[in-house]
């Protein structure tokens, strides 16, 4: 079970999006290019490796587990502008 808070990565998933993706050579259905292929690619990798089952939850509303990922997220965030 994965849990985000992204509709965009968990629709991506099971909406075929990527799927579509792919096909129309990394290209939105407005035609333009997709964000971030790279990541999409390795997210793609590792999904093969595992059964996934998506789950939404809101962000910021108090779920403790998805409050701590934000914090990390931002932490990383940060730690990374400071080295670039």
């Amino acid at each position: 079970k994965l849990y985000t808070d992204s509709s965009y990565l968990k629709n991506a998933f099971e909406k075929n999006w990527l799927n579509n993706w792919q096909n129309n050579g990394w290209k939105s259905k407005a035609r333009k290019p997709v964000a971030n292929k790279d990541l999409w690619l390795c997210l793609l990798e590792v999904s093969k490796k595992h059964e996934v089952s998506w789950h939404w939850v809101k962000a910021h509303s108090g779920n403790p587990e998805n409050d701590r990922c934000d914090e990390l997220a931002v932490q990383a965030r940060k730690k990374f502008a400071k080295s670039v």
